[in-house]
């Protein structure tokens, strides 16, 4: 039940069973009563419809409410800084560092602390610290004091099982792939929920399902789901590396040992921890060696396709079958494909479509590198912008034109998309290769050949292709609407198209480049790491990092911990018992805007080796009025929480979370990871690269227009529209791609 619970605040809402049934009575129990005032302290309201129906809950399961509710806003979580106060700088300096060293290292004079370090006077201010100074490890904690302070309300609906049972099949059918907020929840429900008879939308999402039915114990009913090897080989990578992608071992060896890296030696004892290379040793037992060569064995394939859709990832696929012993396996009787397919991967008997392109390609073939494109549209489309370069706009348009309708919706929206993005000499683009970090790269050479004039009519003509494509598709759908509601919010949210965030939103979900407009003068980041941990070092860093014009920057980071506009609330180091510990900055937007400040970057990374602790929180507070701050330095108030991503997982170092544009008094939700241990290893080129892509991306309102004037519907107020598009509506970001059509 607080599985659930929690999936239907994801989509703003409670789950109430359907055994739960409404009546018309006014009489609002005292149990009812004390839930909704305990929600609107959390910063969330209710309709009247869910207010009925948590009227006719048990007492038990209000509890069960509020206290997951609790959770995901960790409410019983500590929030302490290591500075009391500390929107009062203490004005500790470098000094004061140098001569504690050197006071601990000769045994001086001075207050010594439970850490076992020795503070000199005249140098910390201790009544000021809530733990060390020097070490940063914490030792007096505050209750969260401040709460309901925030000034919006959100308003919670009623979810049931008939609901949560449409969304399960939204994200099963979603025409993009499914982040780590969606791909959790589907999880969740499918372990609740029996799988429908839909045709699941993207490969990532069969993984998914494969791992459930699975976990259930239905392997036959699995193995139906696969239709490639590649699938195959993604679940048994996913299985291993927890990675739905196909990242390959080189990579994620080259991430784990960046992680390691320290710029001083970690003076902390550390937990021994398994090599990269170690950990992607693959193991199986005879039984897991089995299903899977079964599942080889009956796919519905030729085993020549079989082969040529192996070869892209043949070293990995050598190595699965060594540890799978496919090879003994395909002798048995009744495995007499397998057998067929061993042999002829390893005599390498068959063409490869790839190498057959770049074989022509190469020789400046265009009649038979356009005709084998054709053969496969979504290569073709993810190929199109080189070929136009390399062979011309005029014959590789035409070719594409004619194979248009086979190409999926979402390719096509991302080359209209990206259409004026790559054309464009002195651009420098955002690029994120498979498992890798976000870098920025320069333009392509080749657009060097032709003139400003020429690559305009390119970016034209693919945007004329693409909007062409997709405005045939919409007019062929039949609808009786006559008219159509579009908020006007949907203009500034992105279509969820190649970015996929990898962390989770415990809170309603946005989309990347989702824009929150800022209330007051003030907001406060604040990062929450080490919940249920032993004491240790595990030193995570929170930091922004301020751009002025001229390309000068400035940083509000545990080195500096006031800057014009900022101060943070001290570094912490080592996390106390079970309880975790937490970091703000205060921002503070018109000091900002008057020196000048253009964008603020939000930033986390970890300081001690290996990647970012799991289950750190990360987010913003925003209020139209003043946020207070406890006597301890307690900020925390989850009723002024504007967003906030939870990290489970992966290979991130460092992860931008946001950027604040000061004029426009907005913040952008990004997610961007990069190499690091401190944001001065933060790449300001790439982060304005991130967000011209951003901006270059199609709005859902932008395309909502497009499907109004294709199926010729009328602008009309929302309580008098057939169709009605709102951000309620937009909060299911897998029904958004239901407008996909392919």
């Amino acid at each position: 039940m607080d599985a659930l619970l929690r999936t239907g605040l994801r989509q703003q809402a409670i789950y109430i069973p359907d055994t739960v049934v409404n009546t018309d009575t006014l009489h609002i129990t005292p149990a009812a009563g004390m839930l909704v005032a305990n929600l609107a302290k959390l910063g969330f309201g209710v309709t009247e419809d869910l207010l009925h129906a948590l009227n006719h809950t048990s007492p038990a399961y209000q509890a069960t409410i509020l206290e997951t509710f609790r959770e995901v806003m960790g409410v019983n979580t500590n929030w302490t800084p290591l500075i009391k106060d500390w929107q009062v700088p203490t004005n500790e300096s470098f000094i004061d560092h140098f001569i504690t060293y050197l006071t601990n290292k000769f045994t001086g004079a001075g207050t010594k602390l439970q850490c076992g370090h020795i503070i000199p006077a005249n140098t910390f201010p201790l009544e000021r610290y809530n733990g060390c100074p020097y070490c940063g490890t914490p030792f007096e904690f505050g209750e969260l004091e401040n709460m309901g302070q925030g000034s919006k309300i959100r308003v919670l609906k009623r979810w049931n099982n008939e609901l949560a049972a449409q969304y399960m099949e939204n994200l099963l059918t979603s025409k993009t792939a499914l982040d780590a907020t969606q791909v959790e929840s589907l999880k969740t429900l499918l372990h609740i929920f029996p799988l429908p008879a839909v045709k699941i939308g993207m490969k990532e999402t069969v993984i998914a399902v494969v791992d459930v039915l699975i976990e259930k114990d239905e392997a036959e009913k699995a193995a139906k789901l696969f239709t490639t090897p590649t699938d195959i080989l993604r679940y048994l990578w996913y299985k291993h590396t927890g990675f739905l992608q196909l990242v390959k071992p080189g990579t994620i060896t080259k991430r784990k040992n960046k992680n390691q890296r320290q710029i001083y030696r970690d003076i902390y004892p550390t937990v021994q921890v398994v090599s990269a290379e170690a950990a992607l040793k693959l193991k199986y037992n005879r039984q897991q060696g089995l299903m899977a060569a079964r599942w080889l064995n009956s796919l519905d394939m030729d085993v020549t396709a079989m082969c040529e859709i192996m070869h892209p990832q043949r070293n990995m696929w050598v190595r699965f079958i060594r540890a799978l012993r496919l090879a003994e396996f395909s002798k048995r009787d009744g495995f007499e494909k397998l057998r067929e397919l061993m042999d002829r991967f390893y005599r390498q008997d068959y063409t490869v479509w790839q190498g057959q392109v770049n074989h022509y390609r190469l020789r400046y073939d265009e009649a038979n590198t356009l005709q084998l494109l054709k053969q496969r549209p979504g290569l073709f489309a993810r190929s199109l912008f080189a070929n136009m370069l390399w062979f011309g706009p005029e014959a590789v348009t035409a070719a594409f034109a004619e194979i248009t309708d086979k190409v999926p919706a979402r390719l096509l929206l991302t080359l209209q998309m990206y259409a004026l993005y790559y054309f464009d000499k002195s651009t420098t683009r955002a690029v994120k290769p498979l498992g890798g970090v976000g870098k920025s790269i320069p333009a392509n050479r080749q657009l060097n050949i032709y003139e400003d004039e020429q690559l305009q009519e390119m970016q034209q003509a693919v945007t004329n292709l693409c909007i062409s494509a997709m405005k045939k598709r919409f007019a062929a759908v039949a609808t009786t609407a006559k008219s159509i509601y579009i908020a006007p919010e949907l203009y500034k949210i992105p279509l969820a198209i190649g970015d996929r965030s990898e962390q989770v939103q415990d809170l309603p979900g946005a989309l990347m480049g989702t824009r929150f407009k800022v209330e007051g003068d003030k907001i406060i980041l604040f990062m929450q790491w080490g919940k249920g941990l032993p004491a240790q070092h595990l030193d995570m860093d929170l930091s922004c990092r301020i751009a002025y014009e001229n390309n000068r920057t400035d940083t509000c980071s545990f080195q500096y911990l006031q800057t014009t506009g900022c101060i943070h609330s001290g570094d912490i180091r080592s996390i106390p018992n079970q309880v975790g510990t937490a970091e703000y900055i205060e921002i503070d937007i018109p000091a900002l805007a008057k020196a000048g400040a253009q964008y603020v970057t939000f930033t986390c990374n970890a300081y001690s080796q290996g990647a970012i602790a799991m289950n750190l929180v990360l987010g913003w507070m925003n209020s139209k009025h003043p946020m207070k701050v406890s006597k301890k330095g307690v900020a925390y108030d989850p009723s002024c929480v504007d967003h906030m991503v939870r990290i489970t997982g992966g290979l991130t170092k460092g992860l931008v979370f946001g950027v604040l544009d000061v004029a426009a008094r907005e913040i952008i939700w990004l997610e961007m990871a990069f190499d690091g241990q401190i944001i001065q290893d933060l790449s300001t080129a790439n982060v304005q690269a991130i967000l011209k892509k951003l901006d270059s991306k199609l709005s859902i309102g932008q395309l909502l227009a497009a499907k109004a004037e294709a199926q010729q519907l009328q602008a009309a107020p929302e309580a008098h529209a057939d169709e009605v598009y709102n951000m309620q509506w937009a909060l299911n970001t897998a029904a958004v791609t239901q407008l996909l059509i392919d």
